[in-house]
C-alpha cells in the first residue's frame, strides 16, 4: 500500500467504517489531518514576487505562493528531450483500470476555477484563491451581475441567464452570429482562452464559425474548453436556477438579490461536497469513504486563508488521462477536435454527455502516455516550472514527508523510464519537479503517483474545507435555509444533481470509478 498515510488507517475494515456514522467521521478526520499535516501549513513565506520573503510577497495575491523557495536547478535538459518522457507511442495508449473520463472532466472544471496562471506571466494569477464556482458565477462582481437575469418578476428571481434548446436548459451563446464579435451584453466576461499560451482575447479571424456559434457566455474563460467542461457548467447552472425557483416558492417575500445570494450559498457547498465525497474518494487508495465534514477544519491548525501555489498550478496537468479520442454517443471525436466546440453537447443533451464520460476509461496517468494533441502543453508546463525556478523533485519529496529517491528505481519500476531519466539527469537529485511527478509509479488503487497524491491531498483538503461558507459560524440554516442545508447534506455525487436536472435520467451510473473495479489491497 502507499506510504502517503499510516498503515493502521488502511488496515481498518472499510465496510465497518462506512457502516458507522461516528466511526466514519473519526476516520475521515484522522485521514484529513494526517494528509494536510504532511508538510508545512500556510501562510507560505515565499511567493513568486521575489527570491526572498517580503511584505508584498505575503500580501499581493496576484502572485502565486510557493511551497519551497526558488532555486537554479543544476540540470535542465532541452525541452524536446524532456518531452520524450511524456510521448505516447502511436496507437498504444495505456488505459486505466479504475477511472472513467468523468474523473478528468471534473478535475479540469474544478481546477480551472482557481488555477488561473496568466499565460503572459507565469508568476501571476487571476484567481480568487477559493473554490468559488467562478466558471459559473464569474470572477468579479461585474461579471456576476452580467451573468444574472437580474429580475424581480415573480418566477424569475435569483436566476442566472439561460436559454432553452428543445427541452433542455443551457447558458446563452457568447457569439450568436457565429463571427468573432461577442454579444455586447457580455462585455464584462473574460473571452475564452483560445490558446494555452495566449491571453484571453477575441477568437482568431479564421476560427470556424460553426464552433463559435456554440460557445457559451459563462464565467470562466476555460469553461468552454471542451464539451466535458461545458457540461459541468451547464449542470450547475441548471441546479442554481432550480434551487432559486424552490427558494422563491418557499420565501415569496424575498427579492431577487436574496434569492440569488442564498442559491449561490447552497451551490458552492454542494460542489465542495462532491469534491470530497466523489472526487477525492476516487483518488484515495482507502477502502472507506471520506466525508465532507466542515467541522474538521474549525479548530485545525491548518485552517488558514487559501493561496494557490506555483507548484499546485503545475501538478494538476493530468494530460495523460485523456484518451486519443472521445467515445461520444453519436460517434468518436478525435481529442484534437474535442475543444472549444459545444455542438457535441448540444447534439446529445446533458444526460447522454455525462453518461458517455462515465463509461469510457481514461488513460493511465504517467510517463509515455500523453497524446499528441496535448504534448505542446506538457512542454509549456516544463517551461513554466523553469520560469518559476521550482526546486528539484527530490527536495519536494522531502518537503512532503517522503524519503528522497536514492536511485531511479525508487522513482519508477519501468526500465524505459529509468533509462531515460538516467540519460537526461544523471542522478536522481537532478530530476526536475514536473518530470519527476509524472515519472513516478502510481500508488496501488489510486490513479495518482505518490508525491502527486500527497500534494493534491494537502491542497485539496486545506483549500476545500476552509471555504468561508463551511466555517463554524456560517455553515447553518441561517445561511442556506433548512431546506438548503438538508439538500447539501443529502448530496454527495454528480449523479445526484444530474437526476434533479434532466428531463429523463438514463440508466448509466454517473461515476468516476469503472463498474466492477475493486481494491487490490486491504480488506
Amino acid at each position: 500500500m502507499a506510504d502517503w498515510l499510516s498503515s493502521e488507517l488502511f488496515s481498518a475494515a472499510g465496510s465497518v467504517i462506512d457502516g458507522w456514522a461516528w466511526l466514519s467521521g473519526e476516520a475521515s478526520a484522522k485521514v484529513i489531518n494526517e494528509a494536510v499535516g504532511a508538510t508545512r501549513t500556510r501562510p507560505h513565506p515565499w511567493s513568486t514576487v521575489s527570491d526572498y520573503t517580503s511584505w508584498r510577497g505575503l500580501t499581493d495575491r496576484t502572485y502565486l505562493a510557493r511551497h519551497l523557495p526558488p532555486v537554479d536547478v543544476p540540470v535542465m535538459p532541452p525541452v524536446e528531450e524532456v518531452q520524450k518522457l511524456f510521448e505516447r507511442p502511436a496507437g498504444a495508449a495505456r488505459l486505466s483500470n479504475k477511472s472513467t473520463c468523468l474523473f478528468p472532466a471534473f478535475a479540469q472544471y474544478l481546477t480551472d476555477g482557481f488555477i488561473r496562471t496568466l499565460p503572459t506571466d507565469a508568476r501571476r494569477t487571476t484567481t480568487n484563491h477559493e473554490i468559488d464556482m467562478c466558471p459559473l458565477y464569474g470572477r468579479t462582481i461585474d461579471q456576476t451581475t452580467t451573468l444574472r437575469l437580474n429580475s424581480n418578476i415573480a418566477g424569475q428571481r435569483g436566476r442566472l441567464k439561460s436559454q432553452m434548446i428543445g427541452a433542455e436548459e443551457y447558458p446563452p451563446f457568447l457569439y450568436p452570429g457565429g463571427n468573432n464579435i461577442a454579444d455586447p451584453a457580455f462585455a464584462t466576461l473574460d473571452p475564452p482562452l483560445f490558446a494555452h499560451d495566449q491571453p484571453s482575447s477575441p477568437p482568431p479571424p479564421n476560427w470556424p464559425q460553426a464552433k463559435l456559434k456554440t460557445i457559451f457566455a459563462i464565467g470562466g474563460d476555460r469553461a468552454n474548453s471542451t464539451p466535458f467542461t461545458a457540461m459541468m457548467n451547464t449542470l450547475f447552472l441548471r441546479e442554481h436556477n432550480r434551487i432559486a425557483g424552490a427558494l422563491e416558492a418557499q420565501n415569496p417575500s424575498w427579492d431577487d438579490e436574496r434569492v440569488f445570494q442564498t442559491a449561490r450559498n447552497i451551490v458552492i457547498p454542494l460542489f465542495i461536497k462532491i469534491v470530497v465525497e466523489q472526487y477525492i474518494n476516487h483518488i484515495t487508495p482507502l477502502p472507506f469513504g471520506l466525508r465532507c465534514d466542515p467541522s474538521v477544519a474549525w479548530s485545525a491548525n491548518w485552517n488558514r486563508p487559501n493561496w494557490i501555489t506555483a507548484e499546485f498550478s503545475l501538478l494538476y496537468r493530468w494530460h495523460s488521462l485523456m484518451p486519443d479520442s472521445i467515445d461520444w454517443p453519436d460517434g468518436q471525436i478525435p481529442l484534437k477536435d474535442f475543444t472549444l466546440d459545444n455542438a457535441p453537447l448540444l447534439n446529445v443533451g446533458l444526460d447522454a454527455a455525462f453518461s458517455a464520460a462515465s463509461v469510457q476509461p481514461t488513460g493511465e496517468l504517467g510517463a509515455f502516455n500523453t497524446g499528441d494533441a496535448l504534448l505542446p502543453v506538457e512542454i509549456y508546463a516544463v517551461q513554466q516550472a523553469r520560469f518559476n525556478r521550482l526546486d528539484t523533485y527530490n527536495h519536494y519529496r522531502v518537503a512532503f514527508g517522503m524519503a528522497p529517491a536514492n536511485s531511479f528505481a525508487d522513482i519508477s519500476s519501468n526500465p524505459d523510464v529509468v533509462a531515460l531519466l538516467t540519460r537526461l539527469y544523471g542522478v536522481p537529485d537532478n530530476v526536475e519537479f514536473y518530470p519527476g511527478l509524472f515519472a513516478e509509479d502510481r500508488v496501488a488503487d489510486s490513479p495518482l503517483p505518490n508525491l502527486l497524491l500527497r500534494m493534491v491531498a494537502v491542497d485539496a483538503f486545506s483549500q476545500a474545507l476552509t471555504n468561508p461558507l463551511l466555517s463554524e459560524h456560517v455553515f447553518n440554516a441561517n445561511t442556506f435555509t433548512q431546506w438548503g442545508l438538508d439538500l447539501i447534506n443529502a448530496t454527495s455525487k454528480l449523479g445526484d444533481i444530474l437526476a434533479r436536472n434532466v428531463p429523463a435520467r438514463g440508466a448509466t451510473p454517473i461515476e468516476m470509478t469503472q463498474p466492477g473495479w475493486h481494491y487490490s489491497t486491504g480488506p
